[in-house]
């Protein structure tokens, strides 16, 4: 069985789910980066695993502050990814103590399944996107662009 997991962010959530789907093939189509509701998808069918993320101005913001591709190694990355995914995951438990509208849902993020560089590209770089934007410290020094 094949699983798929959705990340969507909608303005201030983020959401993870499991399907099953049969695909082979790595897309990442440029024209749903830039549709009306600023989705950007990203889908690693091989490796089984799309994200598709919804929020207003982060593709605007992937495309002109983000860093390239490959700046970063696949390993900085899983380990960024894993630190940001556990404190979002925590907040989303403390909805006392941390904004619920920000901190909405759950990311089923597994540090043992091999995701690929575009997905971890992708959720690195929403995560440090929504630190800024949002004006919150999820783990470490977050950058600045």
């Amino acid at each position: 069985m094949k699983n798929t997991v959705y990340i969507l962010i909608i303005l201030f959530t983020i959401v993870a789910c499991s399907t099953s789907s049969k695909s082979s093939s790595m897309t990442a189509d440029p024209k749903s980066s830039v549709a009306a509701n600023d989705t950007v998808r990203i889908a690693n069918d091989s490796l089984e695993y799309e994200v598709i993320i919804i929020d207003n101005g982060f593709s605007f913001w992937l495309a002109s502050q983000a860093l390239p591709r490959n700046y970063y190694s696949l390993a900085y990355l899983e380990n960024k990814n894993l630190l940001y995914v556990t404190e979002w995951n925590s907040r989303v438990l403390q909805p006392q103590r941390y904004n619920s509208n920000l901190y909405e849902m759950t990311i089923d993020y597994q540090p043992h399944i091999k995701y690929g560089y575009e997905v971890n590209y992708l959720i690195y770089n929403y995560m440090i996107y929504f630190q800024n934007t949002y004006k919150q410290k999820l783990a470490g020094y977050v950058p600045q662009r």
